[in-house]
């Protein structure tokens, strides 16, 4: 046996011998809501040092997804940390609901609204062209609430501390973008929370894209306001959700109780 994928179907039980997997393991993870990737990467080290009997296990993630994001998080253990930059490297896919009509400091819903703007005169074939425009090679610049790193210092640590700081840009690209729904548009009454239009929009894209900074960006072209209000990563290179296993069918899998 190679490289193990741990996903939905592929082993009832993991041998209690790293030696049996000489390629490593990847593990297809659906990243629970409100966890970090760092979270997820510490039950899943803890458990698997146990499992081989190995406190020297190496286990890392390929690519961050946000707290308030769920989704693929592929979690690379043992020789599969080698592949860890090649499967970060690889397009992702996402689902994302974008409120219009207000921002928030993080243009997430991990901190409340700050500031509310008029959306009553946005319509249908508005957002259809605005999300068509989306796509293609672009500089984008990251939100100030990022793990980017400023002075050797993450910015969303300065942030936090009540300073202002932009971002320089990044070069990303989109590879697609279609919008789902749309609900609320033209002052129609909408679900969500202060009555405010929402969109749903696959987005696929390359390493290092801020979605936020596209709802961001969305908002701004459609005159208005944009903020990030739920995210799901539906793939990650060649590993979609549906194939994802959730923490508890991960502890089903190893033999030591959690």
């Amino acid at each position: 046996m190679g490289l193990l994928v741990l996903q939905k179907g592929s082993v009832q039980k993991l041998s209690e011998h790293i030696e049996d997997y000489p390629d490593g393991i990847v593990i297809v993870l659906d990243k629970p809501y409100r966890w970090t990737s760092a979270d997820a990467v510490r039950k899943i080290k803890f458990a698997l040092q146990k499992q081989f009997h190995n406190h020297k296990l190496k286990v890392g993630h390929a690519g961050t997804l946000d707290p308030l994001a769920t989704g693929v998080l592929l979690i690379c253990v043992g020789k599969a940390t080698k592949l860890a930059e090649t499967l970060q490297a690889e397009k992702k896919a996402y689902i994302a609901k974008i409120i219009l009509g207000a921002t928030t400091p993080s243009f997430d819903k991990e901190h409340v609204i700050d500031k509310y703007y008029p959306h009553e005169h946005i319509t249908l074939e508005q957002v259809n062209k605005a999300v068509a425009a989306l796509e293609g090679e672009q500089d984008q610049v990251p939100p100030s609430f990022s793990a980017k790193f400023v002075d050797g210092v993450r910015a969303y640590d300065i942030a936090r501390g009540g300073d202002n700081i932009v971002l320089k840009p990044s070069r990303v690209t989109i590879y697609s973008a279609k919008l789902l729904s749309a609900e609320g548009l033209g002052g129609t009454k909408c679900s969500t929370p202060e009555n405010l239009p929402q969109l749903s929009v696959d987005i696929s894209c390359s390493k290092g894209t801020y979605i936020r900074s596209i709802a961001r960006d969305l908002g701004q072209e459609l005159g208005s306001g944009g903020y990030l209000g739920g995210l799901v990563r539906r793939a990650s290179g060649g590993y979609i959700l549906d194939n994802a296993i959730s923490i508890e069918q991960f502890e089903q899998i190893v033999h030591v109780a959690q």
